[in-house]
């Protein structure tokens, strides 16, 4: 199904044709109505006329989240704030939260890429869709909201938070369709398992976002859930959700290209690779008004295919998240990404996909801990077949990461539940 199909099935022409118009417009209005970047793009001597083809956007010099917050809190804005209809924010949880403003021509561009989105993935005028993710400053739960709403969905805001509440309305409503982070999806549906109402729920679809997801730990929340899940991306500083999402075929997530143009950059040499190359996610938003982005490095690692999509979309399909750059663990200089460690534990049966990664530091070496809930914490009673389980889970890290990690093997239920965003990394280290 499609939303706005003439759009979603441009040719590649077509697309880079509008995309080029819509740069050189978004270079003038951004150095006519942002003092910040009027001095950045004229001190690289970048001006509208300049930009002749999409590969001149190399001309244009970087975004970074640090450049939204030396700017707080609406120095980047585009508009006078008479014509602000919206503020959301991130959390500022490392510093001051980056704030984000929009027009009224930008919300609704934001609400046509999230019907466009949820369409893809089999959203329909019939679904009753519950949204478990946080309302407020967070830009998550009304993105999927109005999106929702304007392809017809009867949407239920229960926001995150009071699981046995959640699950009660799912069965009252018969809700069809959960929007919430993986790990909520997961814990919601545990809840229900030891509620023994499992299934009495009628879920079908899982709107999943805000955290990575590996293909590992969302096949075991289809499972929990008895749903089909597809994953979508964004953030705040681009739009909010609704940059990209997975259709049915779950082969790449769909970037809005009209309104969005994405690069793939080398982070440490800042150099645009070839299409197919892995890297990190640049991304342009040519329509924002409110406050536009000239390649906004995300820190996010991925890769784009160009092909089109078996499912009729032709816009560019990138892949799933593979970590951050800012997140990478570089443990005893080899480089760890948290989803490498996810997709090996996913695979045994008798852990649950719940997981801690405690980093330490002693003799000037870094040290790796992977914490590891159990399934059935009946396992504990036998020594020999939790050394056994402890022995596999060991040498599978070893072989995909290349390095020695101590693995800890604990209770059932033991370790942190999550209402919005898994926090499984704790660092510890202290320098010699």
């Amino acid at each position: 199904m499609f939303f706005q199909k003439d759009l979603e099935t441009m040719s590649r022409k077509e697309i880079e044709e509008l995309q080029l118009i819509r740069l050189k417009r978004l270079v003038k209005y951004c150095s006519d109505n942002v003092p910040f970047y009027h001095d950045r793009l004229e001190k690289a001597g970048v001006t509208a006329d300049k930009i002749k083809c999409l590969e001149d956007i190399k001309y244009i010099p970087y975004t970074t989240k640090d450049d939204i917050r030396d700017n707080y809190p609406f120095g980047l804005f585009g508009q006078p704030m008479k014509n602000i209809v919206r503020i959301h924010a991130s959390s500022g949880t490392t510093g001051k939260p980056t704030v984000v403003g929009y027009t009224k021509k930008d919300l609704d561009t934001w609400s046509d890429c999230m019907a466009r989105l949820v369409m893809a993935a089999g959203a329909t005028d019939e679904d009753i869709v519950q949204i478990a993710f946080g309302y407020g400053l967070f830009t998550g739960a009304l993105g999927l909201h109005y999106g929702l709403e304007k392809i017809g969905a009867t949407v239920v805001p229960t926001s995150s938070g009071n699981t046995e509440k959640q699950i009660m309305l799912m069965q009252d409503f018969k809700t069809t369709a959960l929007v919430s982070t993986p790990s909520y999806a997961q814990y919601i549906g545990e809840t229900a398992k030891d509620l023994g109402v499992i299934d009495n729920i009628h879920l079908r679809l899982g709107l999943l976002g805000s955290e990575g997801c590996t293909e590992s730990m969302r096949d075991q929340i289809e499972k929990t859930l008895g749903l089909f899940a597809t994953d979508n991306y964004g953030m705040s500083e681009l739009m909010g959700p609704g940059v990209s999402g997975e259709c049915e075929l779950r082969c790449g997530l769909h970037i809005n290209e009209d309104h969005f143009l994405a690069e793939i950059i080398d982070p440490e040499t800042l150099e645009v690779l070839p299409k197919g190359s892995q890297g990190e996610l640049v991304i342009t938003t040519l329509t924002k008004e409110g406050i536009p982005m000239l390649r906004y490095r995300t820190k996010d690692i991925s890769k784009i295919n160009y092909e089109p999509c078996k499912c009729g979309r032709t816009f560019a399909r990138m892949d799933k998240i593979k970590g951050r750059s800012d997140d990478m663990l570089k443990i005893r200089g080899v480089n760890v990404f948290p989803s490498q460690i996810e997709s090996v534990l996913m695979k045994f049966d008798e852990i649950a996909p719940h997981y801690q990664l405690v980093i330490t530091r002693s003799n000037y070496s870094d040290n790796l801990e992977v914490k590891i809930e159990l399934a059935d914490s009946s396992l504990l009673e036998n020594y020999q077949e939790l050394e056994n389980l402890r022995g596999k889970i060991h040498h599978n890290l070893k072989t995909v990461l290349g390095i020695q990690t101590k693995v800890s093997l604990v209770e059932h239920k033991s370790l942190e539940r999550f209402e919005g965003k898994a926090k499984r990394i704790v660092d510890l280290r202290k320098y010699e």
